[in-house]
């Protein structure tokens, strides 16, 4: 009987080992995750200077990876304010994007930059803002409409309020006046 116990244990233990197989992996050879590490809604951010507003960023979704990136999905909406905390420029997108190293955005989509002072708006659609250097550029199509005309090109260069900008490869209705 003790022979029959015995060997019944063994027989047990000998199937459970073979059931219990690990198979070791090499962690550089598994898949990694590249999606978003933290996901904000409904966020708003500030900047200031000396406790003075100068830009009010609005979005749906902020994600934020591991590299440091940040992603808009569902866009992004910032507001500009002069030295006196007035409101003078706007800009919207369907998408954004974030380098926070270098400080600056990516918006792509149905991109609308207003100047409420001068009534201009410029629209196009990818449009990058350099929030250290203020200003925003975009090598593509771009349509700017004012009171007076209508100005489009391809390219262009201005301060982030709108205030002054350069059209590369100029094209539209526009007025000269005399002096």
């Amino acid at each position: 009987m003790r022979n029959a116990y015995i060997t019944t244990l063994v027989l047990v233990l000998a199937i459970a080992s073979f059931g219990c197989e690990r198979e070791i992996k090499n962690p550089d050879e598994e898949e990694r995750y590249t999606g978003p590490t933290i996901e904000n809604h409904d966020i708003t951010t500030l900047y200031s200077d000396s406790a003075q507003l100068l830009i009010k960023l609005q979005a749906p979704v902020q994600q934020e990876f591991e590299s440091g990136d940040g992603v808009f999905p569902e866009g992004f909406y910032i507001e500009f304010y002069d030295k006196d905390g007035k409101l003078e420029s706007t800009l919207k997108g369907n998408y954004g994007k974030q380098d926070p190293k270098k400080s600056l955005y990516y918006a792509r989509g149905n991109v609308v930059v207003d100047n409420l002072k001068k009534q201009e708006k410029l629209e196009t659609e990818e449009l990058y803002w350099d929030r250290n250097k203020a200003k925003i550029y975009t090598d593509k199509f771009v349509k700017i409409t004012s009171p007076e005309e209508i100005l489009t090109g391809k390219g262009l260069t201005a301060n982030q309020d709108l205030s002054r900008y350069s059209i590369k490869k100029v094209t539209g209705k526009f007025n000269f006046s005399e002096e």
